[in-house]
């Protein structure tokens, strides 16, 4: 007589790291996060796995891309399967894994999905998202929903790498009610390998810097090998993402990236002296240029609109015409009633990259107005082909379009100034500026 699935998960005998336990109560989130080592991954596909060998459940284990099944949880829930002695409950397919009492596990890429194709899962028990701090905003919005059976519950494993990672800043430092979370690194592993021990030790001594992110869990400044990792560093080193004043007195300029598929990005600076003061960001796709000139026109801060436009500085593209409109972005943003808009000549990217690093060290970011802009910096990096092993052209992404904004900032920061403005103090009264 097969064994029932409470005879098979009583004989289980299964031990777990002390701050695991929260894998067995009950809550919407449960997210394990930390350094290498830590029996995150481990400590979750033990868990489900038992847990599915008791009820009946399904479970979509999930990631942003996967290729192939190579790059899911698949060997590793394999393994454990073995590990938990398991072998004769479980049958590992080549897609799937499923239980003798009806379990099914499910491996998907979040990226290759639509919210079409997720709508099947909605219907599934437990989610595991495995490498969550590469999971994009997109992907957090369509699956959250998705899971939505009552009593369904989301498991979060990663290894944090910046603090403006979706990720992070939605289950880490905002975290929704109903979440439990842990923090582990090697030092929770009792059963931490000596092999593993040589490998840290390694890196403590040869990369100090990446030893902290790789094996104690600490966010990056900037993703490993971002093109401004150094600025990006010093930025935050000297404090200068913090909130910034917009002062009425100034000029307010605003610097272009152009786009409609692809997002627009459109930076909001004022300047003064030597430094470039970075006040707000707007980032957007599919608009068009009425939609952005009333969001520019729109903007308040401290309660009071924009006393002093300066330049709009669209880059080259701006003064091409469109085959669908037959005729340019410039155009379009003087008719819509812009007074001083200035074309970026054309320049090589590489040109523009080494203008940006020279103003990095005069920018000073609002904290939050200009959050995205700066997680945009973080992330921008070169592609590197696995063939050559050597940078390339920096990848097109979704952090490359405000990237590519602060790039035609650099270009044009040296004609950044206050000119045409009487500079004498503004007066507001309750109609607005006098």
């Amino acid at each position: 007589m097969a064994a029932t699935s409470q005879q098979v998960s009583e004989s289980i005998i299964a031990q777990f790291p002390e701050k695991l336990r929260i894998l067995s109560q009950p809550s919407r989130y449960k997210v394990l996060y930390g350094g290498r080592g830590g029996t995150k991954s481990w400590g979750i596909a033990r868990s489900l796995l038992i847990e599915a060998s008791s009820v009946q459940l399904r479970v979509l284990c999930t990631r942003e891309t996967q290729t192939s099944i190579t790059d899911s949880v698949h060997q590793l829930l394999k393994d454990q399967i073995s590990a938990l002695g398991l072998d004769g409950f479980y049958t590992v397919k080549e897609k799937t894994i499923e239980g003798i009492n009806g379990s099914l596990f499910r491996f998907v890429g979040l990226r290759q999905q639509d919210v079409f194709k997720l709508k099947s899962f909605e219907g599934f028990d437990r989610c595991w998202v495995e490498e969550a701090q590469a999971v994009s905003k997109r992907s957090w919005s369509i699956l959250i929903p998705t899971i939505r059976k009552p009593g369904s519950e989301i498991w979060i494993s990663f290894n944090p790498e910046l603090d403006s990672d979706s990720v992070y800043e939605r289950f880490i430092t905002n975290p929704p009610d109903n979440c439990l979370t842990a923090f582990l690194t090697y030092a929770d592993n009792p059963w931490f390998p000596p092999e593993l021990e040589a490998e840290r030790l390694h890196l403590k001594a040869v990369d100090p810097i990446a030893y902290e992110n790789v094996w104690e869990g600490k966010c990056r400044p900037a993703a490993e090998g971002a093109i401004y990792y150094g600025e990006v560093e010093q930025v935050l080193l000297d404090g200068r993402v913090k909130e910034i004043t917009y002062d009425p007195n100034l000029l307010l300029h605003t610097v272009w990236d152009l786009g409609f598929n692809d997002s627009m990005a459109i930076i909001f600076v004022q300047t003064l002296q030597s430094e470039i003061r970075i006040i707000d960001y707007i980032e957007n796709d599919h608009k068009a240029l009425d939609w952005y000139i009333a969001e520019i026109k729109n903007r308040e801060y401290n309660g009071r609109p924009v006393a002093n436009w300066g330049t709009d500085y669209l880059p080259h593209d701006g003064a091409s015409h469109s085959y669908q409109t037959g005729t340019t972005a410039k155009n379009i943003l003087q008719d819509l009633g812009r007074k001083n808009v200035q074309i970026i000549p054309a320049q090589k990217v590489e040109s523009g990259i080494k203008a940006a690093r020279f103003i990095f060290a005069q920018c000073f970011f609002d904290e939050n107005r200009t959050k995205r802009l700066f997680h945009c910096l973080k992330r921008y990096r070169r592609h590197i082909p696995t063939s050559t092993d050597e940078p390339g052209a920096p990848v097109h992404d979704e952090f490359s379009h405000g990237a590519d904004a602060f790039r035609m900032l650099g270009l044009i920061a040296s004609e950044l100034d206050n000119k045409g403005n009487s500079m004498k103090p503004i007066q507001y009264s309750k109609k607005g500026i006098v």
